[in-house]
């Protein structure tokens, strides 16, 4: 007797594999779950060739079969996720080395009775053969093992499956080659095709176990992390001390040492899981009690999943479920991880004091707050990766993190961030995925899309790369449109998150804010330019108005002289010969390049631009070019001006420069050629080269975040870059294109909003027809309704059919997928796309509008999908959803008239007569929706085939009109009066010279005399940074210009702690008294010296609301103002250092 009965008669094949399957569950495990894949696939091999509703996919694998949206169309979800556990098992049983429990093999073989029992259901061509309703899957039908009996060793079965698929793939290739078989195979498609038919007729009242194939959801997430569920005690583990008596956990997560690691409740998929939250709190419970260990808390339906460490952090959602090494380390933790404020930041990786600050920042809010976001807003050059590393090495040394993702654009932001962790981290291995996959690496770095692939990844059941892989993941400018493109990736992984952008902090999106879950405008720190500037840290741009008149305004035919007007005529425009009156200033650069626009250009560079070499050379200077051709035409006339260069000063440096890594190296290289570097995009981020004193804004930005990156290049200290003890004081922006006046007016539109794709609002134009048809008949109309109307609702219906093919396409395993597989489920059942509410057409756009799929039209093309998208506009204009209806049948009618100028194509030529209707007007009166359709289908793949209209690119030497260079402000950096400007140079020296022994004792609280005084004085004067009367000014101010000068250079972080050293010797502190301790340190190291009333004032008033009186006693208070006057008094010659 067998289960599998019902397939002798009509698939004597399938039987065979089934009931083999069956036969051998209890005896070799691994083997039954091999033959159970076996037999599905030759099942969907089956369906393949009977079924003529069914369209190979693009690939011959089984995962593919099963994926491809006819198919999954015809099975339905709840067979298609039975189909897909099989395919799993099946691989893992193939593929993976650990055991294979017998309980896995009997309810796969389940799933597979269900599975052959819709087959047999649907296509037996005998009724005596069609399986009743009321069958189901007896396990007593499976035989027990036998003594004699041993399994198959895992090396056969992968034997066994290679034969096997070589076989299927030999006989796929018989088949189309033997043309014999397509009468036999067409009739028999004709005969299942009734058959279909007829069985379609009966009700399916078959009860398909939905529950068990929920639990076998979950399983397979628990099997993902690599939980085999093989142990007497992983399920239904009977639980004491239940208020309401003994009870039993679904699932508990073990140790190897028999301790508990997590409990997980489940929930029937039709409801909430956080339901279970108290339930699963109360298991864990019972679990500390009888283990003295808490576990993790899980709670889930299949579709969603919570997590809850209830000792640290509040409960989360999350796609999957933590390894049994990731569990143990969440557990040790409790007692491992030690309070971040008590461990030293590492001033070997960083030493100023904003970084030090906002590393406290980050951890206070991790600690503290128990936020697991945090978002730094430091200026380019800062140190934002450095911080970023320091604060990986804290965290990793207070046993926080073992894990680190360290993410970036572009992949030469990657290298530079892997070169720098492994220079400042050499304890903590890194590695750059985008060559090498070390998995023993504690430190990755990546580009968004290498990982997002990885991620994707399966070996066997295991994901390699589950959501608790990673401890910290940091995302390297942060900005709106990477969330937008890549938001699935970091709510997948539950690791800290720790944005860092350059962005000013009330640029950031406020979106951005919400990611982090942060106040808009309320970073966890920042770090400005400005502050960087005044802080001698960077330094800041100058801007130079260029307004040379083509690039404002273009170029007007009738504003040229005679001479160039013939000129202008004699090009070669275009291969149809049309002339344009004009090329607008947005098209200049873009195919029209004219010399003398770019010779001048070059000569205010050369002219204006700051020099180095005593004067006698240009700075090093970027250039920032519109594209490819701009570029090589800025080198070409640069090396016509100036050949004495021989072709070296300027060089093109590309995406499309081979070698370019080469030359930018030289760049680098302050003696070495190239001096001028022009470039089209890949220099506007990523390259620190502090010799930069020359920026050429040659092309038009409207990014405020790439703007100022891109200012960014220029804004590093460089000592000594015009001779001895002349640093470099700021950098110089030539602005071509009134990039900073439009920036400086601060009238932007939320900037990085990242375009829905064509397919996303494809997917959402289609359900606004649907909606908007539902609105029109809310019911199916009488028999005696007019036919257009009818001819409306099959509209709606083959719409409603196009959008459920495309939900059947969606690969439940991808990880942009995952976390809407309840909304996929439900939707790949057309039943609920019989009404749509504007409820429910916003869940489908929010939850299904932009998720990948694998439907795809007969023509996938770019333009037949845009004209899909402007017929769809057009139909919903007709409806009255949205305007422009006139404009939109414009389009339709220039397209229908440049297709008619191509007749002589053939498959357009057969077309004429829709196109003839669509480019006049007669057609369009009383146009109905249902005529808008046809034309669309009938048009859509000949759009492609209008020639498109191409501008030669044409060069030109007409004279461009250089109007007044002016110096011009940039909103948001403050250049300072001449006092403020001394100041700022003074601090410049300072931070720039720290090797010099005066500066030494300045930052290190050693004793200052009146020569190193003196000294000062004289070099400030010879150098022209003030006069004498600006230094009796500020020493006057600051009683004393040594006071002054600490007040600039601030202490070196170590110093201000050492000078506190003595206070805490001995002494027993609370966390409050180390935390006011620690706040003052790093004030002293910023400011150098802090009063005795500062100590009432903010930050400390954060620690200490009524001063230091609420944390310490009288006593300790007198030896605190002690130290600050001593710390004072070295920056104040006395007599005897005199």
């Amino acid at each position: 007797m067998s289960n599998f009965g019902f397939l002798r008669g009509q698939w004597p094949d399938l039987y065979d594999e089934a009931s083999r399957a069956e036969r051998i569950a209890a005896v070799d495990p691994r083997a039954s779950c091999f033959y159970a894949r076996r037999c599905l696939e030759l099942t969907v091999d089956w369906l393949y060739q009977a079924d003529s509703t069914l369209r190979t996919p693009y690939r011959n694998d089984l995962a593919a079969k099963l994926t491809e949206p006819t198919f999954a169309n015809l099975v339905g979800p709840t067979i298609g996720t039975k189909m897909d556990v099989i395919r799993r098992r099946g691989n893992a049983a193939v593929h993976r080395r650990g055991p294979v429990s017998d309980s896995e093999a009997i309810r796969t073989v389940t799933e597979l009775f269900h599975v052959m029992y819709w087959l047999a259901s649907r296509y037996s061509r005998r009724s005596e053969d069609i399986p009743p309703a009321s069958l189901t899957f007896d396990r007593a039908l499976i035989p027990p093992p036998l003594p004699s009996e041993s399994p198959q060793r895992l090396a056969e079965i992968q034997r066994q499956a290679e034969e096997f698929a070589r076989q299927q793939a030999e006989l796929a290739q018989a088949r189309r080659r033997n043309r014999e078989l397509d009468a036999e195979l067409a009739a028999l498609r004709e005969e299942i095709a009734k058959v279909k038919a007829a069985n379609a007729a009966r009700p399916d009242t078959h009860d398909y176990s939905e529950a068990e194939t929920r639990d076998f959801l979950i399983d397979l997430l628990l099997k993902e992390a690599g939980w085999t569920l093989d142990g007497p005690n992983d399920r239904e583990f009977p639980l004491i001390g239940m208020p309401d008596g003994d009870g039993r956990a679904d699932y508990v997560l073990w140790d190897d040492d028999g301790r508990p690691l997590g409990v997980v409740e489940a929930k029937r998929t039709t409801r909430d899981p956080r339901v279970g939250q108290q339930q699963a709190k109360l298991y864990a419970d019972c679990l500390e009690q009888m283990y003295g260990q808490r576990p993790v808390i899980f709670y889930t339906n299949g579709y969603q999943t919570h997590i809850w460490d209830d000792l640290r952090y509040p409960p989360r959602p999350i796609q999957g479920f933590y390894t049994r090494e990731e569990l143990r380390l969440l557990v040790q933790r409790r007692a491992s991880a030690q309070a971040l404020a008590g461990i030293p930041i590492n001033d070997e990786i960083v030493e100023r004091h904003y970084q030090f600050r906002a590393i406290r920042r980050v951890a206070e809010r991790f600690e503290k707050e128990r936020q697991r976001q945090a978002l730094l807003v430091m200026a380019t050059g800062a140190g934002k990766t450095r911080t970023a590393i320091a604060l990986v090495d804290l965290l990793a040394r207070a046993n926080w993190v073992k894990r680190v993702l360290f993410l970036a654009d572009r992949q030469a932001l990657v290298k530079q961030a892997y070169e720098a962790f492994k220079q400042h981290l050499p304890g903590m291995p890194a590695v750059n995925l985008l060559v090498d996959r070390d998995p023993s690496a504690r430190v990755m770095v990546s580009t968004y899309p290498t990982i997002m692939n990885m991620i994707n990844e399966t070996d066997g059941e295991r994901r390699p790369f589950g959501p608790g892989f990673f401890d910290l993941i940091i995302i390297d400018e942060a900005h709106r449109s990477i969330y937008q493109k890549y938001g699935a990736l970091f709510d997948y992984f539950d690791g800290l998150l720790l944005g860092l952008t350059a962005t000013p902090k009330d640029e950031v999106d406020r979106n951005t804010y919400r990611r982090f879950n942060l106040e808009e405008g309320v970073p966890t720190d920042s770090y400005s330019l400005d502050e960087a500037v005044a802080d001698g840290y960077l330094v800041p741009p100058k801007a130079i108005d260029v307004p040379l008149k083509f690039l404002r305004e273009g170029i007007k035919y009738d504003e040229l002289s005679e001479e160039e007007k013939e000129e202008w005529d004699a090009l070669d425009w275009s291969d149809d010969g049309s002339v344009p009156t004009e090329v607008s200033a947005e098209d200049l650069n873009r195919f029209l390049f004219n010399k003398d626009t770019v010779d001048k250009v070059i000569g205010v560079l050369m002219a204006q631009g700051q020099r180095v070499a005593g004067g006698d050379r240009l700075g090093k200077t970027i250039i920032f070019a519109k594209n490819q051709r701009h570029a090589a035409f800025i080198a070409e006339r640069f090396d016509a001006m100036y050949p004495e260069y021989q072709g070296e000063f300027a060089r093109v440096i590309t995406h499309q420069t081979e070698f370019a890594q080469d030359l930018i190296d030289k760049f680098s290289d302050p003696a070495s050629n190239p001096h001028i570097a022009i470039s089209v995009d890949m220099l506007d981020t990523g390259i620190d080269v502090p010799e930069v004193v020359n920026l050429v804004f040659f092309k038009l930005v409207r990014s405020k975040t790439k703007f100022w990156q891109m200012l960014g290049r220029g804004t590093r200290l460089c000592r000594d870059l015009f001779g001895p003890n002349q640093d470099k004081q700021n950098f110089y922006v030539f602005d071509l294109c009134q990039n900073v006046e439009f920036f400086n007016q601060e009238i932007l539109p939320p900037e990085d909003r990242l375009v829905p794709s064509l397919s996303q609002r494809l997917f959402e134009r289609r359900a606004d027809l649907i909606l908007a048809l539902d609105r029109n008949y809310p019911h199916h109309p009488d028999p005696g309704t007019e036919s257009a109307k009818l001819d409306e609702i099959r509209l709606r219906w083959d719409t409603a059919r196009r959008l459920h093919q495309q939900v059947r396409g969606m690969n439940r395993n991808n990880i942009l997928v995952r976390p809407h597989l309840e909304h996929v489920d439900h939707y790949s059942d057309f039943a609920n796309w019989a009404t749509l509410t504007p409820q429910s057409r916003d869940v489908i756009v929010e939850h299904l509008a932009p998720l990948p799929t694998a439907f795809r039209d007969d023509d996938d093309s770019e333009e037949a999908k845009r004209f899909d998208l402007l017929m769809l506009r057009l139909q919903l204009a007709r409806l009255g959803v949205g305007g422009g209806y006139d404009r939109l049948r414009q389009q339709v009618q220039d397209i229908a008239a440049a297709l008619l100028r191509q007749t002589a194509i053939p498959v357009v030529g057969a077309a004429q007569q829709t196109l003839d209707e669509l480019a006049g007007d007669e057609w369009w009166h009383d146009v109905t929706l249902p005529m808008l359709e046809r034309a669309r289908r009938r048009i859509r793949s000949l759009v492609k085939l209008i020639e498109k209209s191409r501008r030669n690119v044409v060069y030109i030497d007409v004279p461009d009109e250089l109007g007044v260079v002016t110096e011009t402000e940039i909103k948001g950096v403050h250049l300072g009066t001449n006092r403020e400007r001394f100041e700022a140079k003074v601090r410049t020296y300072l931070r720039s010279h720290e090797d010099e022994l005066a500066v030494q004792k300045l930052r290190r609280n050693r004793q200052l005399t009146t020569a190193d005084l003196a000294w000062f004085e004289n070099l400030f004067v010879e150098f022209g940074f003030g006069t004498r009367q600006d230094i009796e000014e500020v020493a006057a101010e600051h009683q004393g210009l040594g006071i002054f000068l600490r007040s600039l250079s601030g202490l070196d972080r170590t110093a201000a702690a050492a000078a506190l050293d003595e206070f805490q010797r001995g002494r027993t502190l609370t966390a409050s008294q180390l935390d006011f301790l620690a706040l003052l340190t790093d004030t002293l190291a910023r400011r150098g010296l802090v009063e005795v009333d500062d100590l009432y004032r903010h930050p400390f008033t954060r620690i200490a609301s009524r001063g230091p009186e609420d944390l310490f006693p009288d006593q300790d208070i007198d030896e605190i103002v002690a130290v600050l006057h001593k710390v004072r008094a070295t920056a104040i010659p006395t007599a005897e250092s005199a």
